[in-house]
């Protein structure tokens, strides 16, 4: 397996680039998130890499952090979704947008992601919701709910308000509030509306 590549880079195609290193050029597909970080062209680049082996093609994936790619292999796991997918939510999402939407289960936010469609999403954050934790994409900020915001919104939605309505006000409450004054504060604001 190929775990890394370093070399000079000799084309960029998005999403695929030409890096030589040993005198092999090698063609590899890389999310836009690493595109738009890339060196110019002739200049020495470093990615991590990831070998997909197919009866008809051996695939090379290059990214820019470990993160990306470990993220890439958890999306090569879930059934239905192969190596073009997993790019395009790469591209489309950052990791800690990807592990930000999975936590907050926002299926609408990889909707808008070409190739992506509801149950696709809605698969992805159901096999994802374990699967991203600290220990898998170590070194990323995540920016979870807190355990004060989780419960605010769990009690909105017990009390029957719907999931975007609750989503929304919470979001324009301040940060700091205990569970009591907050489900008060967002009580009010959906009053208001």
């Amino acid at each position: 397996m190929l775990g890394r590549i370093a070399g000079v880079l000799l084309e960029k195609n998005p999403p695929q680039i030409l890096v030589e290193a040993g005198g092999v050029g090698y063609e590899i597909e890389v999310p836009m998130s690493t595109f738009y970080n890339l060196p110019a062209i002739g200049e020495r680049v470093s990615l991590h890499t990831h070998l997909v082996v197919r009866e008809d093609a051996h695939l090379l994936y290059g990214f820019g952090a470990d993160s990306e790619r470990r993220v890439f292999r958890q999306l090569l796991k879930i059934s239905g979704v192969g190596a073009r997918i997993a790019l395009s939510v790469l591209s489309g999402l950052s990791v800690a947008e990807l592990i930000d939407a999975v936590a907050m289960q926002e299926s609408g936010r990889l909707v808008k992601i070409p190739g992506i469609g509801k149950k696709t999403a809605e698969r992805l954050l159901l096999e994802l919701k374990d699967k991203l934790g600290t220990e898998t994409i170590a070194g990323v900020a995540v920016n979870r709910p807190a355990p004060a915001a989780s419960d605010i919104l769990n009690a909105l939605l017990a009390l029957g308000y719907s999931d975007k309505e609750a989503r929304h006000v919470l979001k324009q409450l301040p940060e700091g509030l205990s569970v009591s004054d907050g489900i008060r504060a967002a009580l009010k604001l959906l009053a208001k509306a």
